[in-house]
């Protein structure tokens, strides 16, 4: 498997301009502990998380040096810490050096970035345009859609599987694909993030026509 059979597409981002007031909002809004930063034309230019966020001047968080440690500390450092703790726009303080990879990264290579970076998400870009994000629980989740099988209905669980990725490939509507869909025991899990309701009721409705499903169990989060 690649990056992009797991990559979760519907990214959350913000610009370089964005307020930071509003980047914090959108982390805690939508539950996630980083967001891609990226330009007018969707190129990849930082991202902002929570580790960028937790020395601010407004919670009494920011770093105090002693001062004989600050004498000897450079003055490019001092001023990265003063651009986190008091920045007021996205850019001020996201981390520009960021690990990215290409869609067609085999998953073993996304699994020894995330380990030896000690990070929790890899941006996935296309000639520097950003196109997913594939995280830890993207991995777990492509972990369990493939070992999720018992040997009783293993077999019957693939067919599903099989038969309801090549019905969702053949809406327009949707991009739900093979990183969204796990089957065990009969029973369908729906998991990613939908746009609207209309879309929700219709895998739903997609899911629980495929013959041999039992059960559909709706793990979707929407974005409306």
């Amino acid at each position: 498997m690649h990056a992009i059979d797991v990559m979760t597409r519907d990214v959350i981002t913000v610009r370089p301009d964005t307020d930071i007031a509003d980047a914090i909002k959108l982390l805690s809004e939508y539950d996630v502990s980083a967001l891609p930063v990226v330009d007018a034309e969707g190129n990849l230019t930082g991202i902002i998380s929570e580790a960028d966020l937790i020395h601010r001047v407004e919670i009494g968080t920011e770093k105090h040096r002693p001062w004989w440690l600050e004498a000897v500390t450079g003055a490019a450092a001092l001023a990265e810490d003063f651009a986190k703790s008091h920045g007021k726009k996205v850019g001020e303080l996201m981390t520009t050096n960021v690990v990215s990879a290409a869609e067609d990264t085999p998953l073993s290579e996304i699994a020894a970035l995330l380990e030896h970076k000690r990070i929790k998400r890899v941006p996935i870009t296309r000639q520097g345009k950003l196109l997913g994000v594939v995280s830890r629980s993207n991995l777990i989740q492509a972990l369990a859609s493939v070992t999720g099988h018992d040997k009783e209905t293993g077999e019957g669980d693939l067919d599903i599987r099989q038969e309801l990725l090549a019905r969702l490939g053949q809406q327009s509507w949707t991009d739900f694909g093979s990183r969204n869909v796990i089957v065990t025991g009969g029973t369908v899990h729906l998991w990613g993030l939908i746009s609207s309701e209309p879309e929700r009721r219709a895998l739903m409705a997609l899911a629980e026509g495929v013959p041999g499903v039992v059960r559909v169990s709706d793990e979707m989060i929407s974005t409306y």
